[in-house]
């Protein structure tokens, strides 16, 4: 099962989720909304995560310690791009590839393979391609990411979800939308895909699925952002 995250943990957690709620509001499309959203919770959450990670394996594995250091660097870089558009895709592209003295996520994941940094590499790797809009790798690296913390388990296959809605497989996206909303119970994830399943199945015509998830959303997380948009989607998936 996915283990609890520690309060203080959530505490901050909550509220970037609750700065990101306010910006999404101005977004023009409700999976670039989520997608940026996955993006600039990375950039505070994973460090933390990974950092984690490292204490609790380097002391006893000398390889976790080495491979502690060496993604710093693409981790630095990945930072960065979040922080400056502008320049997101050239520092995407050293957090991927390295820059000549560092290794980037693709070559820790080579080197590094099962440890704890070759996983969060291979997460920020599949956001990234989900970034470029190179949707079947991005499918492939979240895939093949493994955790037991629940938000980054949820946002991987939330991510899973968004490649597949941009290759208009759109079975494959509610399916994993629905993995998403169910992998953790919280109030941070899974009223989040739960919309987004719930969006979903009524453009597919899926009323049943829009409605199980809609009355999910309002009968748990009656206090979060998505609930408001339960009455009117609720609305349509009756009629």
């Amino acid at each position: 099962m996915p283990q609890q995250q520690a309060p203080e943990q959530e505490s901050v957690t909550a509220e970037v989720f609750s700065t990101l709620d306010t910006s999404a509001g101005r977004a023009e499309a409700w999976v670039s909304r989520n997608q940026n959203y996955i993006l600039s919770f990375i950039g505070l959450v994973v460090v933390g995560v990974f950092a984690y990670l490292g204490y609790e394996n380097y002391v006893a594995k000398p390889m976790q310690e080495e491979s502690t250091n060496l993604i710093a660097h693409a981790q630095a870089h990945f930072n960065e791009a979040l922080e400056d558009p502008s320049l997101q895709d050239s520092l995407f592209v050293l957090a991927l590839e390295g820059d000549g003295q560092n290794p980037g996520f693709i070559e820790i994941i080579n080197s590094y393979g099962g440890s704890a940094v070759a996983k969060i590499a291979t997460y920020n790797a599949g956001m990234i391609y989900l970034q470029r809009g190179e949707y079947d790798i991005a499918i492939d690296y979240l895939e093949d990411f493994s955790a037991n913390d629940p938000v980054l388990g949820a946002l991987a296959l939330g991510g899973i979800a968004d490649a597949f809605t941009e290759l208009n497989q759109l079975e494959d996206a509610l399916g994993y939308y629905q993995k998403a909303a169910n992998y953790a119970d919280n109030d941070m994830t899974t009223p989040r895909f739960l919309l987004k399943g719930a969006q979903l199945a009524l453009s597919l015509g899926a009323k049943s699925d829009a409605t199980s998830m809609l009355e999910a959303l309002a009968a748990d997380y009656a206090e979060t952002p998505q609930a408001t948009h339960v009455e009117v989607l609720l609305a349509q998936a009756q009629n």
